[in-house]
């Protein structure tokens, strides 16, 4: 039997980043993907995530994917692809369902009939958007709440609480006919920062509770993990392009000298050190500010054993870990991806690429709260394909 190919494609405000591996068929045993190729390029055509050039977007990610199926010897057919941007957004919602057998046994049924009517109930309140993943929060069988899954329980009622990631039918049509006029089809969409935590965080830091945060060119999201289930998900409309901003008007040089200062690829004697430092700790701080306010929105600021996990492109400046710890009175630390893969990903910028890659190879019958959210991706793509030619 052939190895399977997976392919996934990060389509960043600053890069687009394709990461393709391949499994191994090994029957009986779960063998880790190889990584076998990677390409990047530029990203051109996009603004806070979503696209305002589809033109330049086609022809940024034909040159990434390009790179990567020389590097791996391989065409790519589909891809996994990550969904990011402003437009992401989360909503809450209870579902409820009388059981169907008579003799009140809890079915896979019910969990699904339960899961439909939280759906149903919030359809009103989200127009213009599209329902990315369902993921179930919490069951409740006759009003008390049930740890794990009721099925095989007994009740009457069932009740579920649920939480729905969105985003805008427009930029979710836009993003899937870029990468369908490369030739590609989309095989799967998943929220960037779910993708991301595939591959930066850890079972016991999931467990735990913990936040990561994907600090991005322009856009910083975040997602909250308890009990090994992301329990919420937020994209804020700003990143390090802003730091960067911020640098060339303080010290009064060009932006691209301002990049290779924030990157610490450039030391000069020509600006004050404690100023930079100044500069680039307002703007994390503010960064920070918003992370904890949701956090407070949640109820779970202060309350994350695990604490506060960087990632992304901004993750490289130095103080950032101080200033986080600071900030949100949590532990920190800079998330860092498995250097053993022949060196072919060189930082936590490929998260999202590689995360997908491993969303792609995830078993189909995984019972965890992301698994059962995979589920939900064929909805999403035979939704879509109603308006391809």
């Amino acid at each position: 039997m052939a190895d399977r190919i997976i392919t996934g494609i990060d389509v960043g405000t600053y890069q687009i980043k394709v990461v393709i591996v391949r499994v191994p068929k090994n029957k009986g045993e779960r063998v880790l993907p190889q990584i076998i190729g990677t390409g990047y390029a530029e990203s051109r055509g996009l603004r806070n995530g979503y696209i305002i050039n589809d033109t330049d977007v086609v022809r940024s990610v034909r040159s990434a994917v390009a790179q990567a199926e020389k590097a791996a010897g391989v065409e790519v057919k589909k891809a996994y692809v990550g969904m990011g941007g402003v437009g992401t957004d989360e909503i809450t919602s209870r579902g409820e369902v009388i059981t169907s057998r008579a003799d009140s046994e809890i079915t896979h049924v019910d969990l699904e009939k339960a899961m439909q009517d939280s759906e149903a109930r919030i359809l009103e309140h989200i127009p213009n958007r599209k329902v990315l993943h369902a993921i179930p929060l919490s069951y409740h069988v006759d009003g008390e709440l049930v740890l794990g899954k009721p099925q095989g329980m007994r009740g009457t009622k069932l009740e579920v609480d649920s939480l729905f990631i969105t985003t805008f039918e427009q930029h979710l049509n836009d993003l899937v006919n870029a990468i369908e006029s490369t030739g590609i089809a989309v095989e799967d969409i998943m929220a960037s920062s779910l993708a991301a935590s595939f591959v930066m965080l850890t079972k016991a830091q999931k467990r735990a509770g913990c936040v990561l945060a994907n600090i991005g060119a322009e856009t910083v999201s975040i997602v909250v993990f308890e009990n090994s289930t992301p329990i919420s998900i937020k994209v804020f409309p700003i990143g390090s392009n802003d730091i960067t901003n911020d640098i060339a008007l303080g010290l009064k040089i060009p932006l691209e000298e301002a990049e290779k200062i924030k990157r610490g690829g450039l030391s000069s004697a020509n600006y004050s050190k404690r100023k930079l430092d100044e500069i680039v700790a307002a703007r994390l701080t503010d960064i920070f500010e918003l992370i904890d306010a949701h956090l407070k929105s949640i109820k779970r600021d202060g309350l994350l054993p695990a604490g506060i996990i960087i990632t992304g492109g901004g993750s490289g400046i130095s103080t950032i870990q101080d200033l986080a710890r600071g900030a949100l009175k949590l532990p920190s630390r800079i998330a860092t991806l498995d250097p053993g893969q022949n060196g072919k990903i060189r930082d936590a910028s490929w998260a999202v690429s590689y995360g997908l890659c491993m969303w792609g190879t995830s078993d189909e019958e995984d019972e965890s709260p992301l698994g059962i959210a995979k589920h939900t991706k064929n909805n999403i793509v035979q939704w879509f394909s109603q308006f391809l030619p």
